[in-house]
């Protein structure tokens, strides 16, 4: 059976502009008509109950003169043509009474009937004595105060909806953009503001757009001043221990061999590898750290990382605990080469310390792909990202690994991505920005492309130390 599709509304239809417009509109119209309803009517009383007076009176002056046996003045007669029937019948049941109604057939009119008449008639010998008075003005006169009604109305609706969008539109400005200061608060930047002017003077009565305003800036400021000092915190400590550290190395060197200098120097070895972690963590928090652009082959770079990592066992091929390199369709890339190995670096040893084998590699495009087939990520770190000091396996690690990939993949402008192949295994994903050639030149705007780069000793063209994974 084919599903109902079900209907959606536009996505404007949610602004509380929007929203505001068709409530001031419905109450603009319901209040107008209910005015509008109570005005008529009362106007339409008060002259139908005039013109009724009146014919009643020329009914008295018909009725003298009738019983006087004087001639019947103009506009009356005995049963005249054009007597509604329940008007007759009242009349001949000996009452009197009045109705309006459809005048006598006056010359000239194309449709026969006269105009809108006040009739009025009372017993006369078993006749119906009556009379008419002319009711087109009033008519007329009802017929132009509805449409005064409905004209001014419509004005009214529209100078309300005007003045309301007005009012409600300044609301809603000030709303989104204490929406975006808290994306942008959110994104990282910790210095935005909102900054209503509502909120320079506490003395002054604030609205409620205003005191949301001002617990977005207290809160971004407290935020601010919470995460600089555990930056400072993080920075002073990794200063402060790379000393001791040093010296401890030192003497880690002068124990004579045996399997208690082997641990004291391995012990030592991580604790200064976390050292520089953290260190590098507190510039990323500071956001202090300038990129080295320049053009590259990516593929290159994945295969040199894979070799510094110790794991590589060429492309095409893998064993049970190397790592497989799969190229295909290589891209060339803008970036900062020394970053890149660095995240490259920390995603393969994630994958061979938390995960299983075989490790694979992938390049595809401007695309690296870094697989494993082991339990996979877990829940929290596919909801929220890396976290610092957390990781599912105890023992193998400090969770500083992703978190500085990730870091390292936002100063170059790449996307990392989390996730969890259908078939099993983490599956990390490093989007690159793709290098595109203006002109025919090679690597426009960076003659010679990694060439410039060449180390002397570094055929490849790479420079500096291998990437350190943790």
């Amino acid at each position: 059976m084919r599903r109902r599709r079900r209907f959606r509304s536009p996505s404007w239809t949610a602004s509380l502009t929007w929203k505001s417009a068709v409530f001031l509109t419905a109450m603009c119209c319901t209040l107008a008509a209910l005015l509008g309803v109570l005005v008529h009517t009362a106007v339409t009383r008060q002259t139908v109950e005039h013109a009724r007076e009146k014919a009643l009176a020329r009914l008295e002056v018909v009725t003298d003169a009738y019983e006087a046996g004087e001639p019947l003045p103009r506009g009356s007669g005995i049963d005249p043509p054009g007597l509604p029937g329940s008007l007759r019948a009242l009349a001949a049941g000996g009452e009197r009474g009045t109705v309006v109604a459809d005048g006598p057939h006056r010359p000239g009119d194309p449709d026969g009937q006269g105009g809108p008449a006040m009739w009025a008639a009372g017993p006369a010998d078993g006749q119906a004595l009556a009379t008419w008075t002319d009711y087109s003005h009033s008519a007329r006169t009802i017929g132009g105060l509805d449409r005064a009604i409905l004209g001014s109305s419509l004005l009214a609706i529209a100078a309300t909806l005007l003045v309301g969008l007005f009012a409600v539109g300044r609301v809603t400005r000030r709303l989104h953009q204490s929406a975006r200061v808290a994306r942008r608060i959110s994104a990282g930047d910790l210095d935005a503001r909102v900054n209503d002017p509502r909120t320079a003077r506490p003395v002054r009565a604030q609205d409620e757009v205003a005191i949301v305003a001002g617990a977005l800036d207290t809160m971004a400021s407290t935020l601010q001043r919470k995460l600089q000092t555990e930056q400072r915190f993080t920075a002073d400590v990794a200063h402060e221990l790379r000393t001791p550290l040093t010296g401890l190395s030192a003497a880690a060197e002068l124990l004579p061999p045996g399997r208690p200098a082997e641990l004291v120097r391995d012990r030592v070895q991580a604790m200064r590898a976390l050292t520089e972690d953290l260190l590098e963590i507190s510039r990323l928090d500071a956001r202090t750290e300038q990129v080295d652009l320049a053009v590259h082959d990516l593929a290159p770079i994945a295969e040199r990382v894979v070799r510094a990592s110790g794991t590589g066992t060429g492309t095409g091929t893998g064993t049970g605990t190397g790592t497989e390199v799969r190229v295909s369709g290589a891209a060339r890339v803008e970036t900062d080469r020394r970053r890149l190995e660095r995240v490259l670096g920390n995603l393969v040893a994630n994958a061979h310390r938390h995960g299983a084998p075989p490790v694979v590699l992938s390049v595809d495009g401007a695309v690296v792909s870094v697989r494993d087939h082991g339990p996979g990520f877990p829940a929290y770190l596919l909801d929220g990202g890396p976290q610092r000091f957390r990781t599912d396996g105890a023992g193998k690690g400090h969770g500083l690994g992703l978190t500085i990939a990730l870091g390292q993949a936002q100063v170059i402008g790449a996307r990392l991505d989390f996730g969890n192949a259908p078939d099993g295994g983490a599956l990390a994903r490093l989007t690159l920005p793709e290098y595109v050639r203006l002109d025919d030149g090679d690597c426009a705007g960076n003659p010679g492309g990694d060439r410039g780069r060449r180390g002397p000793d570094d055929p490849d063209g790479s420079t500096g130390n291998a990437p350190h994974a943790s």
